[in-house]
């Protein structure tokens, strides 16, 4: 299976799994700014060098020695599964992605005829009720998540911990998992393990959330948009997440995690 979704600077100072919806775009920016001193003009994810890229072929032997003989700073970085999923469904589902099309063309189609989700008009902002269309998709996302149909689950929706594990179950060690919520934090303490070409001030690093506009704004608090059947769906389908990664089930509104993640744990829970 490989290392799919991990990314290594190409003077292997540091190693990235990436997890979607959880500052990816920001973190290769960093990555890609640490070796040459200057960011990706454009999309990370659509770059095809400056990187070395699971994705990328010519990579994949450079990640894979790396990765098993654990030669690099390894690193991946997580978030409020209730905040990633609203996220998913803004961008994903609501949006317009930068093709100027709908995601995965005809998955909302789909969404509005056997779900009832409503997303807007075709500019991915019009009024409609977010909530309701909401707690429908996680209808849809459970199913494809439990039952695979009507279709596979999708990276921007399934568990992180699936995303984590791959990494562990291939022969990789993580030394530092880091929370979107206390970003700066623990990507300071990642730049501080390692040397690079080209130091990075985080505190004057923009932030390059690629999926800014796609969509519309959220229109109520994130506790707004989970009821207790919603709330339900959401553990039954990260249940993992939030005991590996120290998140609140509980409080929708807490966005912070509540304990330190325990890495033993992790690579002892996600390695099986």
């Amino acid at each position: 299976m490989g290392f799919p979704g991990t990314w290594m600077t190409e003077s292997e100072s540091m190693v990235y799994r990436v997890v979607p919806k959880c500052a990816c775009s920001t973190i290769g920016q960093i990555m890609h700014f640490s070796d040459h001193g200057e960011f990706f003009d454009g999309d990370i994810h659509d770059a095809q060098g400056g990187l070395h890229k699971w994705a990328l072929e010519n990579s994949q032997g450079p990640i894979t020695q790396n990765v098993q003989n654990h030669e690099s700073y390894s690193f991946t970085c997580v978030r409020n599964p209730y905040t990633r999923i609203l996220s998913s469904f803004f961008d994903k589902i609501c949006g317009i992605q930068r093709n100027g099309k709908r995601y995965r063309g005809n998955l909302v189609p789909l969404l509005v005829q056997k779900y009832g989700i409503e997303v807007g008009g075709d500019d991915g902002k019009q009024e409609f009720d977010q909530i309701k269309s909401f707690r429908r998709f996680l209808l849809f996302a459970r199913d494809t998540i439990r039952w695979r149909r009507p279709m596979d689950p999708d990276i921007h929706w399934s568990a992180m911990s699936g995303h984590v594990s791959t990494f562990i179950v291939n022969g990789g060690q993580y030394d530092k998992i880091i929370w979107t919520e206390k970003f700066n934090e623990g990507m300071a303490d990642v730049l501080g393990a390692i040397e690079s070409p080209h130091a990075v001030d985080l505190e004057t690093i923009p932030r390059f959330n690629e999926s800014e506009g796609h969509g519309p704004k959220r229109a109520h608090p994130v506790e707004d948009y989970f009821d207790d059947m919603s709330m339900h769906l959401v553990y039954e389908i990260f249940k993992r997440d939030f005991d590996v990664f120290k998140y609140d089930f509980e409080n929708p509104a807490n966005k912070l995690p509540i304990g330190e993640i325990d890495l033993h744990e992790v690579h002892k829970k996600l390695g099986d």
